[in-house]
């Protein structure tokens, strides 16, 4: 089996809690009898929530589009498809030469599933089938590094602010789990890994650092979301598990701009918000969708984007979590969400429908 079916195959497995005694039954019917109906609201809120048709189809692969992300300065959005294809598309309103309005493109082995501008523009990186991530020169499209974490799949990376680290995460289904469920923080001057963060019971499968770089968030198929402590390479706490926490594996994560929240997202159908101070839980959005496999703040902080398995994107407000607007076109599930700098696009990519779309967010709305 190829690293790309493997990464599939890896991410769609997720056991289900279930109660297992008299007691646990009878809270659980609790939560049902006050909970249900405000869920019943949400969804109904969201059915009446404007539905926005997309703005711009972009075709990213003859396979597969898995991801995508906006250059800092707003003027690109680059997309990655399953056969390894690296796209430029223009969404900053400059011309560019060539066919259907594309711009540049590279090419590297196997499917590209996650990509990551360095903060300054800079580099590129992307997660590649062949177990590998490539650091790219976004000027001239020229390889900076290939960094191999040793593991027969990555699932995630993230640049840290300030562009001196990237972090990684994957997993090889190897019997030292603590080994194969680890995050890697290398050393982009140097290529090589100066620290490991070991403490998930499975893989993990997203990452983000907060605004100042201090913290890392991870999420992982174990159903938690833990923050780290960067310097010192510690962990700082544990959010969810069986109390308050999510029911099937964390899918994605993402800090808000002021790094006062942290917004996770689950293969339980739902996206919640937690205070990155304490770790509790603020809020649980929950949507007709399915697994939630995508989340994204708004630069200002006020909007939360959610990608689900529908195919649907759906655009909350981050304070109330009350539902704003749907965003729809695609036909199979969301597989990665971006705002522009500027906040007025939002961007998503369709897996097997083999599109990125873009929507123009009206001033009401954002």
């Amino acid at each position: 089996m190829n690293r790309p079916a493997l990464l599939t195959l890896a991410l769609l497995c997720g056991p289900s809690l279930f109660p297992t005694s008299a007691t646990a039954i009878q809270t659980q019917t609790l939560a049902r009898q006050t909970v249900q109906p405000q869920a019943a609201q949400t969804q109904a809120t969201q059915t009446q929530a404007p539905e926005l048709r997309p703005s711009r189809s972009l075709p990213v692969s003859a396979v597969y589009a898995g991801a995508l992300a906006f250059s800092p300065d707003g003027r690109w959005l680059v997309t990655g498809g399953g056969e390894g294809l690296i796209q430029w598309w223009p969404v900053g309103g400059q011309s560019v030469e060539g066919q259907s309005g594309r711009g540049p493109s590279l090419r590297q082995p196997g499917a590209v599933t996650a990509l990551a501008f360095s903060p300054d523009g800079s580099r590129l990186a992307a997660i590649s089938g062949d177990g590998s991530v490539r650091v790219w020169a976004v000027q001239d499209r020229a390889l900076l590094l290939t960094l191999d974490p040793e593991t027969y799949y990555v699932t995630a990376l993230a640049f840290s602010p300030d562009g001196l680290m990237l972090a990684t995460a994957g997993g090889d289904n190897s019997a030292q789990a603590s080994a194969a469920n680890s995050v890697k923080l290398w050393n982009l001057a140097s290529g090589r890994v100066q620290g490991s963060l070991r403490g998930h019971g499975d893989v993990v499968t997203s990452l983000a650092f907060s605004p100042d770089g201090k913290t890392l968030a991870s999420g992982s198929r174990d159903r938690t979301v833990r923050l780290w402590d960067v310097a010192g390479r510690l962990p700082l706490r544990t959010l969810g598990g069986t109390l308050g926490g999510h029911a099937d594996y964390v899918s994605a994560v993402a800090f808000s701009p002021d790094g006062a929240a942290l917004a996770s997202g689950s293969w339980d159908g739902t996206a919640r918000l937690w205070n990155v101070q304490d770790g509790r839980l603020q809020r649980e959005l929950r949507a007709p969708g399915g697994p939630v496999e995508a989340v994204a703040f708004s630069p200002d902080g006020q909007r939360l984007l959610t990608g689900a398995q529908d195919g649907r994107a759906r655009l909350w407000n981050a304070q109330s979590g009350a539902p704003i607007a749907v965003l729809g076109g695609h036909s199979d599930g969301v597989k990665a969400l971006a705002f522009s700098p500027d906040g007025r696009t939002a961007a998503a990519a369709g897996g097997r429908d083999r599109r990125a779309l873009l929507w123009s967010l009206p001033a009401s709305l954002r």
